[in-house]
């Protein structure tokens, strides 16, 4: 608990004193955001704000990290695991948004490039919790709200943790629109994942055989798990209070794909793969939304938002931005609540005892 603690703490204090700094420096080398052309009006006053905020975010998060080993000790393969998936999808987050500050437009990294970028970092992380999977509690099982007896088998697992990282990678990029929407609402599901692992930590089997509430994973890879959600908490926290709307400083493509892969990474190794899906509802409303009004316009010529993703298709209707990012904020705190809620109810029909 204390090293979770210390986790949180660190990441907070770097991201929050960490930030300024990077908003002087981003603004003197002209890092600035650019925008869409098509997007609502009111957000060409953002034009300039300076943008890869989310380098900060993974500095807090090596740093919080680091500083647990003094209480923890050795690196583990589970927390090293998941410090390599959030940093591995910040790099190309990072790629894409320098292309877009050099090119000087709003289009960065072909989508190609970004598969591949994705493609290479989600199989490399799922080789390392499939090959220690014994040291990082990983099945390579489907999971829900523990692991399924759907086998895989380590190739089509590998296939489909490239599918998770990418899909929840993606996802928190596409709600990354609004002053702090993205960063406001990974809050509450990395707070779910520390209370995921850190329960998994302490209703373990081992010791317990035959005991069908508990959870078969490995004790330090839980642990590190929880510690590394926490760090990467208080980071998101402590960098919210720069990108606030009024936002001074975004957290681009650098922070909202090193965010979607960190959740993807979590599901993972916490063996929660598809109550991902409920915990992270928000950004699957907003992707759906995405989805839904490309298929409507491709196959039959007509619009059901006014504009994808969903959000701006509310400041459209004349909702101002700040009550969209408060009720979006709240849809993401329900979406955690009901997947948490399932959570606990298995622990507790499967006769565990809180």
């Amino acid at each position: 608990m204390i090293s979770i603690l210390v986790a949180a703490a660190v990441g907070l204090a770097v991201a929050l004193l960490g930030t300024p700094v990077a908003i002087r420096a981003f603004t003197l080398w002209g890092w600035g955001q650019r925008i869409r052309e098509d997007g609502p009006h009111s957000h060409f006053e953002k034009m300039g704000t300076p943008t890869m905020g989310g380098i900060v975010i993974l500095v807090g998060l090596v740093v919080s990290f680091i500083a647990t080993r003094i209480t923890l000790g050795q690196f583990t393969p589970a927390g090293v695991s998941l410090v390599l998936a959030a940093v591995g999808f910040g790099i190309v987050g990072f790629l894409d948004d320098y292309t877009k500050v050099r090119r000087r437009r709003s289009l960065g990294l072909s989508k190609s490039w970004k598969f591949l970028g994705t493609a290479v970092v989600s199989v490399i992380f799922a080789v390392i919790v499939a090959h220690y999977s014994s040291r990082t509690g990983t099945s390579t099982n489907i999971s829900f709200l523990r692991v399924t007896g759907i086998r895989l088998g380590v190739v089509v697992f590998v296939v489909w943790a490239f599918l998770v990282l990418t899909a929840s990678s993606h996802a928190v990029n596409i709600t990354d629109g609004l002053d702090g929407l993205a960063a406001g609402s990974s809050i509450f599901v990395l707070s779910a994942y520390v209370f995921i692992a850190f329960w998994q930590f302490r209703h373990t089997c081992e010791g317990l055989a035959g005991a069908s509430a508990c959870y078969p994973v490995n004790l330090r890879a839980l642990q590190d798990a929880a510690v590394v959600s926490a760090g990467m908490m208080g980071s998101v926290a402590g960098f919210l209070w720069w990108n606030a709307a009024p936002a001074r400083i975004f957290m681009g493509d650098t922070g909202s794909l090193a965010l979607g892969g960190f959740f993807g990474a979590l599901a993972i190794t916490t063996n929660t793969q598809l109550l991902l899906v409920i915990l992270g509802g928000l950004y699957v409303i907003e992707t759906a939304s995405v989805i839904l009004q490309v298929i409507s316009f491709r196959g039959f010529h007509r619009r059901i938002f006014r504009m994808s993703p969903i959000h701006h298709h509310f400041e459209l209707l004349g909702w101002p931005e700040f009550t969209v990012i408060v009720r979006f904020w709240i849809i993401a705190g329900l979406c955690v609540a009901v997947g948490l809620g399932l959570y606990y109810a298995d622990f507790i029909a499967r006769g565990g005892l809180g």
